[in-house]
C-alpha cells in the first residue's frame, strides 16, 4: 500500500465543525431491478470529467520519457502505478478522438522503451528496478530510484495492468504497434514472480537494498488481486499453484451496513484490479462458495460506503446520500483537533475507508477524518451507477471550480474544515465549502478515466479479455464461468 508525505499542520475549533452538519436519513438503494439509465445531464458531465482527467495524463506527462507524475502541480517524483494508469488512458483518449491512435501509440512506445532500458540490479543507487520489478517512485531526471523507496510489488502490478492493456490494444501491423507488443511482452516476461516470495506461496509487499524482502506479504482481500493474476499468468517465472488460495485464506466475509461481502475498508481495494479485469460472471472457488462474483462484491462495498455516509456516525459535515466516498487520498493535515466536542485525528495522505474489517479500523472505528475523495465514487461507477452518477453531479455542482478545475476533480476535500484562518501547506480552505486539496494524484485520476470508460464502452475489459497472460492467470486461480468459458483455452501462449 502506498504512503505519502505529510501536508503540514492545522488547527480547528469545535465551533467550526457544526456548520452544515445535519445528518441525512435517506436509505441506501436496493439493487436495481431494471438497468440504470443515466440522464443526459449526467452523461454530459461524465464526458467532461473523463476528458479533463484524461488530459491530466496527456498534458502533464513527460513526452520524452513517459514518466507520469505521482501528483501535480506539486512535482516530486514519478509513480510507476501512475505510469500504468497513463498507459491505460492513452487508448481511451484515442477511442474518444481526443488524440489520434498514432499519437497514443507513439507516446506508449516511448514509455515502454524507456522502462525497458532503465537499469535493473541490486545496487542501492542508480537503478530503476530489480528482478523485473520497479521502484515505487522514480526520479524525473533519469528514471532511477527516488531516495530510499521500496521496490513495490503492487505498484509494479498496476504498471503492468497498463503495459498488458497496451500490448492487447495496439494490434496493428505498423512498426510502432508491432514494437509496442514486443517491448510490452519483454517487460512482462522479465518479472521474476518467484523471487517475490520469501514465504511461499504468498507474494511479499516490497523489497529494498537496505532491509531486503519486507516482513509483510499480500494476504486477505485487498488490491493485490492483480498481483496474483499477473504472477500466475507468467510464462517465465510464475507463482506456484496455491498462491491464489493462500491470498484468499484470510478474507473477512461479513455484513456491513446491510451488505454481506468480503470486507476491505478503502474503496481502491475494490477498484484497482477491476480497472483491467472484468470479474462479472466469473468466479473462483472462494467467491463461488459465497454465492457471488468479485464484481458483485465490489458493488456491495460501494453501497455500504454510501450507507455509512448517510448514517454519518462521526458527525462530519457534508456527508449524505450524494456526498460519500472514502479511499486512499490526500487530506488536510497530520494533527489532532477537536471536532464537535471530540478529538479527531486528521491525516494528510491516508487510506480512509469504511467496513467491518477489524484490521483496517482505528481504535474500533472506521478510518475516517471527514475527507471525501471523488475517485471513490466515480471509480465505483460500473458497480453502482445509480448512486455514483448522482454523487459525481452533486460534487461538481455543490463545490464548483474550487473542486473541479482544469484537469477534473481535485484529489480530495473535507467539508468539516471551514475556518479560513487555518494554515495548510497544500490546498485551500473555503469558509462555505471546507478544505480542498491542491493536487491531482495519478493513482486516483486513473480509476476515474478507466472506470468511466468501462461503464461507457467496456473498452479496457473487452481488450484485456483477449490478453493471453490475464487468461492464463485467471484460469490458474480457478476462475470459471461467463466470458471466460467462452474464450478459447488455447489462446494463452
Amino acid at each position: 500500500m502506498t504512503t505519502r508525505s505529510g501536508l503540514g499542520t492545522l488547527l480547528v475549533g469545535a465551533a467550526v465543525f457544526f456548520a452544515g452538519c445535519q445528518r441525512a436519513t435517506v436509505a441506501a438503494p436496493a439493487p436495481a431491478q431494471t438497468p440504470f439509465v443515466p440522464s443526459a445531464r449526467q452523461l454530459a458531465l461524465a464526458d467532461t470529467v473523463q476528458e479533463r482527467t484524461f488530459r491530466w495524463f496527456w498534458e502533464t506527462t513527460d513526452t520524452t520519457t513517459g514518466l507520469a507524475h505521482d501528483r501535480w502541480p506539486q512535482q516530486d517524483f514519478s509513480s510507476v502505478a501512475s505510469i500504468g494508469f497513463a498507459l491505460t488512458a492513452y487508448p481511451i483518449g484515442a477511442e474518444r478522438a481526443w488524440i489520434t491512435r498514432a499519437q497514443a501509440a507513439r507516446r506508449t512506445l516511448v514509455t515502454l522503451e524507456y522502462l525497458w532500458k532503465l537499469p535493473q540490479g541490486p545496487d542501492a543507487q542508480n537503478m530503476g528496478g530489480y528482478q523485473g520489478f520497479f521502484y515505487h517512485f522514480l526520479r524525473y531526471e533519469d528514471g532511477r530510484r527516488y531516495r530510499t523507496v521500496e521496490l513495490s510489488t503492487i505498484d509494479t502490478a498496476l504498471l503492468f495492468g497498463g503495459v498488458l492493456f497496451a500490448q492487447s490494444y495496439y494490434d496493428g501491423r505498423d512498426a510502432t504497434e508491432v514494437a509496442i507488443r514486443a517491448v510490452a511482452d519483454s517487460l512482462y516476461r522479465r518479472v521474476d514472480w518467484q523471487w517475490s516470495m520469501t514465504r511461499p506461496p504468498r507474494v511479499v509487499m516490497g523489497w529494498n537494498t537496505e532491509v531486503k524482502h519486507y516482513d509483510a506479504d499480500w494476504r486477505g482481500y485487498n488490491e493485490a488481486m492483480i498481483i496474483y493474476i499477473l504472477g500466475l499468468g507468467s510464462p517465465t517465472h510464475p507463482l506456484p499453484d496455491g498462491a491464489w488460495e493462500a491470498w484468499n485464506a484470510t478474507n473477512r466475509f461479513t455484513t456491513y451496513r446491510g451488505q454481506p461481502h468480503t470486507n476491505f475498508s478503502p474503496l481502491f481495494g475494490h477498484q484497482y484490479s477491476h480497472v483491467w479485469i472484468d470479474f462479472r460472471g466469473i468466479r473462483d472457488a472462494y467467491s463461488r462458495s459465497r454465492g457471488l462474483d468479485w464484481f458483485e462484491n465490489s458493488r456491495r462495498a460501494t453501497l455500504a460506503q454510501r450507507e455509512y455516509a448517510i448514517a454519518n456516525p462521526g458527525g462530519f459535515a457534508g456527508y449524505g446520500a450524494d456526498i460519500w466516498g472514502l479511499t486512499a487520498s490526500d487530506g488536510p493535515a497530520d494533527t489532532t483537533v477537536t471536532l464537535g466536542g471530540r478529538q479527531v485525528q486528521l491525516r494528510s495522505y491516508w487510506a480512509r475507508g469504511a467496513s467491518d474489517d477489524r484490521v483496517e479500523k482505528v481504535d474500533g472505528s472506521e478510518r475516517d477524518d471527514g475527507t471525501i475523495a471523488p475517485t471513490a465514487a466515480i471509480g465505483s461507477l460500473p458497480f453502482a451507477p445509480e448512486i455514483a452518477f448522482p454523487a459525481m453531479v452533486a460534487m461538481r455542482e455543490r463545490y464548483g471550480r474550487v473542486l473541479f478545475d482544469r484537469y477534473g476533480f481535485k484529489d480530495a476535500f473535507n467539508p468539516s474544515i471551514v475556518d479560513p484562518a487555518i494554515r495548510v501547506r497544500m490546498g485551500t480552505v473555503d469558509p462555505a465549502l471546507g478544505w480542498v486539496g491542491r493536487d491531482y494524484l495519478g493513482i486516483d485520476q486513473g480509476p476515474i478515466v478507466a472506470m468511466l470508460e468501462n461503464y461507457r464502452s467496456e473498452l479496457v475489459w473487452k481488450t484485456m479479455r483477449r490478453n493471453p497472460y490475464i487468461l492464463r492467470g485467471l484460469r490458474r486461480a480457478g476462475f470459471t464461468g461467463g466470458w471466460l468459458d467462452s474464450t478459447a483455452v488455447g489462446s494463452e501462449r
